[in-house]
């Protein structure tokens, strides 16, 4: 008997052609159409199939049992044999055991010491199990002797370490009873084609959507294909493909027809005995498709124009991976403009999908998403990882902070004063910036500056510190059970999510019922397996989320005719309008990837499938869906990151095929109107800010880094003074160089208080010891402040070697002090100053200035840019220093860095006396006519007015909309 096996025409839908047929033969049959069994290779199609029998009868229905090969069990088959097959053995179980045999190998030959890289390597062991399970090739008897003596060391070290899946795995599943999850599907494919065979069933039995098949699948396909009322139906069949092109697939494993070339010769099917469903048409996409894939053939006649169509096919070009998504989006909105259009994306790029998802939402659409999500990126498993950086941190700001801020963190109180605290907390910790652990947190918020502005933070720290308590005692041990590891973590993680009432928010939802499952499954894996040190916590549990989805219920707002698809939950559907996205190298298709043990010419020479033949099956999706859906559109960016993209393998051979024959693929609209989505109507050209505040509101006390910042940027000084606003430090900032100063100007004043201070024998030690004193107050990093005990040692032994050249050459001053601070009354105003060191020697005055960093230049002094110094003087002659009268005949700078070079002096304008007298006579004049410039209300103070002049930061040009009116001008 000729088998049965028959093919769906490409350009048709294939669930709904094959839902008319299944529907004709039964009622030509005058059968009832639920009777026999539909079977497809995935449950998306399953469900979609549904709705097709639906559709093809024009209302409601029975239908037939429909079943997934990929979800087969002895329920959705009614295989009594089944019953008697050994049971598979759980993929947590396997696991878990497979990390155990590879911990066992205690490192040899390359093997992982840490629990979480050997979890993850057991799931790479058993992707290469499964491969070779439904391969139905014995690793035991192929895998030796594959490694040919020109290979490297590193492949032989590689198949020594696979003894675990040759010699010791199949004897674990034979004490247990057991078989692999790949091996139980086949065998319960074989017991059902040997069940049919046996007694084949009374009704229809259908095998529909193969395209590509494993051995097991082949031989259930030609079952039957044999039964009286069997059939095997083809999906993306090409019957208009050559004789000899045919022949030539087997040696082709990329080409779209390579999987049913295969299939058919599994099956002893000839490719003349399959017949089709339904009348194929002569179609010129399909024609297109067809050429586009053949290898190049001198012989092969030209293209021709009227042979192939672009009708419906559009090319979308965008410049980067984001405007791609912007423009993916519009097209899909554009699909809706037409009642009962439905479109969708298919793309393999998460990325994208997740870009394009949250665009659609931009425009007022949630699309469904059928891959889910990563349940590691759900909200409460990012809680769960937040927790476990702040722990591996040993809760430095950013992390504690990050993990406060979360939306389910509520540390027992309401949602609203947890945010606040939290808020204030962070606040705080910018201004004292506190090292890691919760013993400087404390201290730090127990400080004056904390207490004052922020009296309940010292409390909340306090109280977060115990919700913690057993995750930190957890992880003070040395070594710990694993389990009690992720177990510590989620008591801590209940315990900050629990509300004020008392009740925890962490398995709420769908994404906390998904994770908590998800988590009592692993930690009772996780038993049983060697201790860890708690310090692998972060690694740990990413290696327990692993991969793992959730996959939402369709949510009641979503849009019933968009979709977005990955390439496996695409096959077999049609739409309206297609979007083909991230149609890059690498990404569509994706590179085949041998794994991590065997290189592609040890996966052939051990049997294993040849990974190219994933590029064939990725073909074959694509041809299907471009030649069944009406319109598509073909989607790829420019560039990729920051590298330029290149074009998918599959674009540029159906570039080449229309080149050929003098047609190109027009663009889509899209692409534009991504361009035009941001941008404004009409160009509206920002003024620059020009306050103009009252004189009432105008300062009149101005110190001298705010005359500096005054001359440079007067925004700085308005939104400082008048506005009012303070910029916050950043968080854990690397280094701090103004803190760094600050503690070398304290250390000198609490030991600088005699002119001959620097004489005594233990100087350099006094000063080193006040500088270990405010190091050691502010409770500073400890690498940090590690780094600047060095730099401030080597500082203190260079002031006093200078101190004592200055009074072996000048003598003992009649008076010194350092920080003193002093005022010039001018003209209404009040200028304030507080000087590094100043010293004075009969009638004399001499002004030091300490530069931690690096001192202006003496061109930026004489032109009005670095009036630190001058002012200082003119301060000094005026009496302003209480005590230090007189005139000034010494400016100087020290630079003290305590780097290779421990300081450095530097008199300003090289001492030149008549130099120094002018800067200082301008700076007498000069500053009162600029204080009185700016007390005029009709000044305005300009950001930035001289791009000459420039500040240390520019902590205001977001409030001055500077990116704005620059770009205006």
């Amino acid at each position: 008997m000729t088998p049965a096996v028959t093919f769906v025409p490409m350009e048709a839908p294939f669930l709904e052609t094959l839902a008319r047929a299944w529907i004709g033969a039964a009622r030509e049959a005058g059968r009832d159409v639920a009777e026999g069994v539909l079977i497809l290779p995935t449950r998306r199609a399953a469900r979609a199939a549904a709705s097709a029998f639906l559709a093809a009868n024009g209302g409601p229905l029975i239908m037939p049992r429909i079943a997934a090969i990929g979800a087969a069990d002895e329920a959705a088959l009614g295989i009594a044999a089944g019953l008697e097959l050994p049971p598979a053995i759980p993929a947590e179980e396997r696991r878990a055991i497979l990390a155990r045999l590879i911990l066992g190998m205690g490192g040899r030959d390359g093997a992982p010491t840490r629990l979480a890289e050997a979890l993850t390597l057991a799931d790479d062991l058993a992707v290469l199990i499964d491969a070779a399970a439904q391969a139905e090739i014995d690793l035991h008897e192929t895998l030796p002797g594959i490694v040919a003596p020109e290979l490297a060391v590193h492949w032989q070290r590689t198949l020594d370490f696979l003894t675990i899946v040759t010699r010791m795995w199949p004897g674990i599943l034979a004490d247990r009873r057991a078989v692999d999850p790949a091996r139980r599907l086949r065998l319960l494919i074989d017991a059902q084609a040997g069940f049919w065979a046996a007694e084949p069933p009374d009704g229809p039995v259908w095998l529909a959507g193969l395209a590509v098949a494993t051995p097991a699948v082949a031989r259930l396909a030609r079952v039957v294909a044999g039964l009286p009322e069997g059939m095997v139906v083809l999906a993306g069949f090409d019957p208009g493909l050559g004789e000899a092109d045919w022949d030539g697939l087997g040696t082709m494993p990329t080409h779209p027809q390579a999987g049913l070339y295969r299939l058919l010769t599994a099956m002893g099917v000839a490719r003349a005995e399959v017949r089709g469903l339904a009348a194929a048409g002569d179609d010129g996409r399909v024609a297109l498709l067809r050429r586009a894939f053949l290898p190049p053939d001198a012989a092969r006649p030209a293209v021709s124009v009227a042979a192939v169509s672009v009708a419906g096919v559009m090319r979308l070009e965008s410049a980067d991976e984001q405007d791609e998504a912007r423009a993916i989006a519009l097209a899909l909105r554009d699909a809706l403009e037409e009642p009962g259009r439905d479109a969708a994306l298919v793309t393999p790029d998460r990325g994208l999908a997740q870009r394009v998802s949250a665009e659609l939402l931009r425009l007022g659409i949630r699309a469904e998403d059928s891959a889910g999500e990563l349940l590691a990126e759900t909200p409460p498993a990012v809680l769960l990882r937040l927790l476990a950086a702040a722990q591996d941190q040993d809760y430095a700001a950013v992390g504690l902070l990050g993990l406060l801020k979360h939306p389910l963190v509520f540390a027992g109180r309401s949602r609203d004063e947890c945010r606040r605290l939290a808020r204030q907390l962070d606040l705080c910790l910018r201004e004292v910036a506190p090292g890691a652990g919760f013993a400087a947190l404390l201290f730090a918020t127990d400080q004056e500056i904390c207490r004052e502005r922020y009296p309940e933070i010292n409390g909340f720290v306090q109280s977060v510190q115990g919700l913690l308590g057993p995750l930190i005692g957890a992880c003070a041990a040395i070594v710990m059970e694993p389990a009690a590891v992720i177990g510590a973590l989620i008591e801590a993680a209940e315990a900050i999510t629990r509300g004020a009432d008392g009740r925890s928010v962490l398995w709420d939802e769908e994404a906390g019922a998904a994770l908590s499952e998800h988590l009592a499954v692993q930690m009772a894996a996780l038993e049983g397996l060697p201790p860890v040190d708690p310090r692998e916590l972060v690694a740990l549990l990413d290696a327990v989320l692993g991969s793992a989805r959730l996959r939402r219920p369709r949510a009641r707002d979503a849009n019933p005719r968009i979709a977005i698809w990955g390439i496996m939950e695409a096959r077999l559907q049609r739409v309206d309008t297609l979007v083909l996205g991230g149609m890059v190298g690498g990404v569509f298709p994706a590179e085949p990837d041998p794994g991590p043990w065997l290189s592609r010419p040890m996966r052939l020479a051990a049997q294993l499938p040849d990974d190219a033949t994933l590029i064939g099956e990725a073909a074959h999706d694509v041809t299907s869906l471009m030649a069944s859906c009406g319109t598509v559109v073909l989607s790829a960016p420019k560039r990729r990151g920051r590298a330029p993209a290149v074009p998918s393998r599959f674009l540029a051979r159906l570039d080449l095929v229309l080149l050929g024959a003098g047609l190109a693929l027009p663009l889509h609209p899209a692409g534009s109107w991504a361009g035009q989505l941001d941008q404004p109507g009409t160009r509206v050209v920002r003024e620059k800010p020009a306050p103009r505040p009252p004189v009432a509101a105008r300062p009149v006390v101005y110190s001298i880094s705010e005359i500096t910042t005054l001359l440079a940027d007067p925004y700085a000084i308005h939104a400082r003074r008048i506005m009012r606003l303070r910029p916050v430090d950043p968080l854990e900032a690397e280094t701090d160089a103004a803190l760094f100063g600050t503690i070398v100007h304290d250390g000198l004043a609490a030991v600088s208080v005699r002119a001959d201070w620097a004489l005594a024998g233990d100087a350099a030690g006094r000063l080193q010891a006040a500088f270990e004193y405010e190091l050691g107050r502010r409770r500073m990093r400890r690498a940090l402040a590690a780094f600047w005990r060095v730099r401030l040692a080597r500082i203190a032994a260079w002031i006093v070697a200078i101190e004592r050249g200055r009074i072996g050459e000048m003598g003992v001053a009649d008076a010194i002090a350092v920080e003193l601070s002093g005022v010039w009354e001018v003209d209404g105003f009040t200028v304030k100053g507080r000087v590094d060191r100043i010293e004075r020697r009969g009638d004399g005055v001499g002004i030091i200035d300490f530069k931690t960093g690096t001192p202006p230049k003496d061109d930026a002094v004489e032109d009005g840019s670095a009036p630190q110094l001058p002012l200082e003087a003119v301060i000094a002659e005026a009496g302003g220093f209480a005590g230090f009268d007189g005139r000034v005949e010494e400016l100087a700078y020290w630079k003290l860095s305590g780097g290779a070079t421990e300081g450095e002096t530097r008199a300003l304008l090289k001492g030149d006396a008549m130099r120094v007298r002018a800067v200082i006579e301008t700076a007498r004049t000069a500053v009162p006519a600029l204080l009185a410039h700016y007390a005029d209300p009709a000044t305005p103070f300009f950001s930035r007015p001289s791009p000459a002049r420039t500040t240390y930061d520019d902590p205001f040009a977001g409030v001055s909309r500077r990116a704005e009116w620059e770009d205006s001008a």
